[in-house]
C-alpha cells in the first residue's frame, strides 16, 4: 500500500475495493473497514484510487506511528540547528575588536566554558583584532588625561563647586585649587596589573549620585575611579605641604589682617615682604616630587606616569576673605590721610622757607604780591603808598 502524508490535509489512500485480495494484508483490510466504518470522513475519487481526507485532530490513521515521531524529531532537530547558527554567527562577528588612536584595549575571556584571565592586550590605533568568542574589552585612555579640582562650577570632575580645604601652618582655613596631569602607564605587564587590581570592581561616581562604575566604563568610569582612588592621594599630599606655610605665606593680604590684630595689642608689625607667588610655587613644586611617590605606594605600581599638579589658586574662607578686605580698606583711608598729613606738611615747609626770604627781602614780598593780583582786577590800592592801574604800578614817595 502506497502512503502519501501531507501535513496541511493528510490524504489516505484506500483501493477501491477494501478486500484482502485488492493488495491489501487481511488484517489491515479488516482494520481499515472497521475505521471508515465508524467515522464519517469526506470521501473523492482520484484516478482508481478512492482518498479519505482525515481531520487535523484525527490521530494515528494513515501514517505509522514511528514515521511520525522520526519526522517530528527531525523537524525540530532542524529548527535547533538553525538556531544554534544564528547564535554562533552572530558570536563570530562580534568576536573582533580595534581600538582608535586614544585608546588601549585589555582583552579577557569570557566564553561559557573558558576562564577570565586576560587574553590579550589590543594597542592604540589598531586595525580589526580578533578577540576571541565572548571576550570582554577593557578600553583604557591611552593619551595624557587630567584631573581638575575648582570652585568653578560645571568645570570640575565632580561636576560641582570643587575646592580642597585645609588648614595652614597658623590655623587659616585655605582653599586649593588646581589640576593633576597624568598617563596610564601602557606597558603590557603593567597594564595587565593595573586591569586585575582596578579594572575587575566598580567605583561610585559622586556626580552621579554614587552610581557604580567600572574604570573601563567610559568617561564616566574613569572619573569614578580617579575620585575613589587618585583624588584621596593628592588631598594628602595638599594638606602636609599647605601645613608648612602661614596665612600670609600664601596670600599677602592676610598680613593686614595679622598686622591690624598685633597693633590693637600694641605690638610692633611688619609686612611680610616674601612673595607669595614663590611660596605657592614652591608648594607645587613640593607637591610634584611627592605625588609620584605615594601614588606608586597607594596603588601598588607604576601605573601612572608623567606626574605633574599645578596650583592654580589659594582662596579664603568668606568670613576671612571679609576681614581681609575691610582691612585693605582701612589701610587705604589710612595710606591717604597719611598722603594728606605729608602734603600739608611740604605745605608748611615752602610757606616757611618762602617767608624767611620775604624778611630777608620786603621788596621780594611786595613782587610776589602784585604777581598774585588776579587778571580781572583794575585797580588795586591797598595803601597809600602805592596804587595800581591796569598792566603797570608805580610809587609814590611823600
Amino acid at each position: 500500500m502506497t502512503i502519501r502524508h501531507h501535513f496541511a490535509y493528510p490524504l489516505v489512500p484506500v483501493p477501491w475495493c477494501r478486500s484482502p485480495g485488492a493488495g491489501w494484508p487481511a488484517a489491515a483490510a479488516t482494520q481499515h473497514d472497521a475505521w471508515v466504518e465508524n467515522r464519517t470522513v469526506p470521501r473523492f475519487d482520484r484516478g482508481n484510487r478512492t482518498y479519505w481526507r482525515r481531520a487535523a485532530s484525527i490521530k494515528g490513521v494513515g501514517v505509522p506511528s514511528g514515521r511520525r515521531v522520526g519526522i517530528g524529531a527531525a523537524a525540530v532537530v532542524g529548527v535547533l540547528a538553525v538556531v544554534f547558527g544564528l547564535v554562533v554567527g552572530a558570536s563570530a562577528l562580534g568576536s573582533f575588536a580595534s581600538t582608535s588612536g586614544g585608546q588601549i584595549a585589555v582583552v579577557r575571556n569570557g566564553g561559557p566554558f573558558d576562564n577570565h584571565r586576560i587574553r590579550q592586550i589590543i594597542d592604540p590605533a589598531s586595525s580589526l583584532t580578533y578577540a576571541g568568542m565572548y571576550s570582554s574589552t577593557h578600553n583604557y585612555p591611552a593619551q595624557q588625561r587630567y584631573y581638575t579640582i575648582t570652585s568653578v562650577v560645571g568645570e570640575s570632575d565632580r561636576g560641582t563647586v570643587d575646592v580642597v580645604t585645609t588648614p595652614s601652618k597658623d590655623g587659616v582655613s585655605m582653599g586649593i585649587e588646581g589640576t593633576f596631569y597624568f598617563t596610564l602607564n601602557l606597558d603590557h605587564n603593567v597594564l595587565r596589573q593595573f586591569d586585575d587590581k582596578f579594572g575587575t570592581r566598580k567605583f561610585p561616581l559622586a556626580s552621579k549620585g554614587g552610581k557604580l562604575y567600572y574604570a573601563w566604563s567610559g568617561d564616566d568610569g574613569w572619573s569614578a575611579f580617579l575620585g575613589a582612588i587618585i583624588r584621596p592621594v593628592i588631598d594628602n599630599d595638599l594638606r602636609e605641604q599647605i601645613n608648612n606655610f602661614t596665612c600670609a605665606d600664601l596670600v599677602s593680604s592676610c598680613a593686614l589682617v595679622q598686622m591690624g590684630a598685633q597693633q590693637q595689642a600694641g605690638a610692633s608689625t611688619t609686612l611680610n615682604a616674601a612673595s607669595s607667588n614663590g611660596n605657592i610655587q614652591a608648594v607645587q613644586n613640593a607637591i610634584n616630587k611627592s605625588l609620584a611617590t605615594d601614588l606608586n605606594a597607594n596603588l601598588g605600581g607604576p601605573f601612572l606616569e608623567n606626574l605633574r599638579f599645578t596650583l592654580a589658586r589659594v582662596t579664603l574662607p568668606a568670613n576671612v576673605q571679609g576681614a581681609v578686605n575691610s582691612a585693605q580698606a582701612a589701610f587705604a583711608r589710612i595710606a591717604e590721610a597719611q598722603a594728606r598729613v605729608a602734603e600739608a606738611k611740604a605745605d608748611a615747609e615752602a610757606n616757611r622757607q618762602r617767608q624767611s626770604g620775604y624778611a630777608q627781602c620786603p621788596a621780594c614780598a611786595k613782587i610776589d604780591e602784585l604777581k598774585a593780583i588776579p587778571p580781572n582786577v583794575t585797580t588795586y590800592a591797598p595803601g597809600a603808598e602805592v596804587a595800581v592801574a591796569p598792566g603797570q604800578y608805580q610809587e609814590l614817595r611823600f
